[in-house]
């Protein structure tokens, strides 16, 4: 689908096609189905005694599921009628990786820094690349935010959230 958006302006190239991401979907899905065919033969899916076994039911849906996959396969693939169309292009796939990577960033700082101070760094962060603020003004309310989570969380909920190997917060008491 175009978006209303670009009517008229020209196009960055095609980084993925609509069914080339199809194909991909159908492979996850495969194996999806795969792993709940497989734990369910560990269950048990044949018939015993009593009736079904706990995996008879799942068994039969992980084979639908692969089977579904390898039809949306083949048709992303193989068939005359496949969409072709661009999925995601270099301008596009420019804007997603401007807030991925930077969300990525902020999960493993956390690690290090923990969730405060991360949050603050990553909500000042986007607020002067991104959203194009004043330094000061995204500093601040990165600060902001985190002080009154802070608070909320650690005081007033009296709920620790993760501070980080190196607990930078430590000088406070918590």
């Amino acid at each position: 689908m175009s978006d209303p958006q670009s009517q008229g302006a020209p196009q960055s190239p095609a980084v993925v096609r609509n069914n080339t991401m199809d194909a991909i979907v159908a492979a996850i899905l495969f194996a999806v189905g795969t792993v709940v065919i497989v734990q369910a033969r560990q269950l048990g899916a044949g018939w015993s005694d009593d009736g079904p076994g706990s995996g008879y039911f799942p068994f039969y849906i992980g084979l639908v599921i692969c089977f579904a996959a390898l039809g949306v396969f083949y048709e992303a693939m193989f068939s005359k009628s496949r969409d072709t169309g661009v999925f995601v292009d270099r301008q596009q796939l420019g804007r997603v990786a401007s807030v991925l990577l930077p969300a990525v960033a902020f999960v493993f700082a956390i690690v290090f820094v923990g969730v405060y101070v991360a949050s603050a760094i990553y909500i000042a962060a986007f607020m002067i690349v991104l959203g194009r603020y004043q330094p000061a003004k995204g500093v601040f309310l990165g600060l902001a935010v985190s002080a009154f989570f802070f608070v909320m969380f650690e005081v007033w909920f009296k709920v620790p959230l993760y501070k980080g190997r190196f607990e930078p917060l430590a000088f406070l008491g918590y």
